[in-house]
């Protein structure tokens, strides 16, 4: 039987989604919910109809796996919570300092609803984490370096266009590469965020907008910029379509550590990724572990898991025999 998965809101993470589900026989996209007038709303695949966000409470039976696609600012910290009271769930939610306060938020309502969430999916949170958790596991005594770009973090770019008076922004997250080189020395170097990356804005603001209001309230934003030299450019929006059109990411989980009785050798552990496609590649994430949260609800799980929490055997549509004898 193919699990049905549905999209709630439909923006460059929707659309992303939807491109995994085609590379995925076992699924079919079931429906798209959105904020917009349904009409208004143009999907890829035929047959499938878009509906607005409030008919999604009437559909419960036709669902198993909903998958939410708003941002991590303002959308999902309400929207999670309360779509887990109805469905199974998975989100993107990637405020790192927020996720406890979130999980637990979660985790109240799908227990309640006996459903499952599987928030904080993607590649960091997700991916990143995870090989993190792996490092820190196998090299005991170490420390952890994460680096994200060159690329355009969605989430900090909505972040910014949620700002009083910004028409829309893009957001460049840059290491700093002297800092890569000294972790790939294995010198162990002690780095603060800010001697990490850079964050650089391409902001267009709204007609008679205030831009230093703007830029203010950007640099001092707290968990996105406050803690980054960050440099903002205001453009005008055919500039911003014309140079900036493109949402490619990537970046590198490091750990180096040292083993041997007088820890006499070194070694470092490294994880990357270069993505032409940050939505499509966290659509294909999301995808995955939609499938996972489909197999522990028939398994009867209820309640929030992270990443952390999956067998990754869950994750593919293989069977276990074909998983040991072609991947293991």
């Amino acid at each position: 039987m193919s699990i049905r998965v549905a999209i709630y809101g439909y923006g460059n993470l929707g659309r992303g989604v939807e491109s995994a589900i085609r590379q995925n026989p076992d699924m079919t996209l079931s429906a798209v919910f959105t904020r917009r007038d349904p009409k208004s709303v143009e999907i890829k695949t035929e047959g499938v109809s878009v509906y607005h966000i409030d008919d999604a409470k009437n559909m419960t039976d036709k669902i198993d796996v909903m998958i939410l696609c708003g941002g991590s600012a303002t959308d999902l910290p309400t929207q999670t919570p309360e779509m887990a009271k109805l469905f199974n769930v998975i989100d993107s939610f990637d405020t790192h300092a927020k996720i406890p306060e979130h999980f637990n938020a979660v985790n109240t309502a799908a227990k309640e609803s006996g459903k499952i969430g599987i928030i904080s999916v993607g590649w960091d949170p997700g991916m990143f984490s995870l090989n993190r958790l792996y490092a820190n596991a196998i090299l005991s005594e170490g420390k952890d370096y994460t680096f994200w770009g060159k690329g355009v973090s969605q989430g900090h770019s909505d972040a910014i266009r949620r700002i009083e008076g910004v028409l829309d922004a893009k957001q460049y997250t840059i290491p700093i590469e002297s800092a890569l080189e000294q972790v790939r020395s294995g010198s162990e170097p002690q780095l603060t965020t800010r001697q990490k990356h850079l964050r650089e804005c391409f902001v267009v603001a709204k007609e008679g907008a205030d831009t230093a209001k703007i830029e203010n309230e950007i640099k001092t934003m707290p968990n996105y910029f406050a803690d980054y030299d960050t440099t903002v450019h205001f453009i005008s929006k055919e500039e911003l379509d014309r140079n900036h059109s493109g949402i490619p990411h990537g970046g590198f989980v490091i750990r180096s550590g040292k083993t041997g009785f007088n820890k006499e050798h070194n070694h470092i552990i490294e994880y990357s990724l270069k993505l032409d496609s940050n939505p499509e590649f966290t659509g294909s994430v999301l995808v995955a572990y939609a499938r996972a949260a489909y197999r522990l609800s028939n398994e009867g799980q209820r309640g929030c898991k992270t990443v952390f929490d999956i067998p990754p055997a869950y994750l593919s549509s293989l069977s276990g025999e074909e998983i040991r004898k072609n991947l293991l």
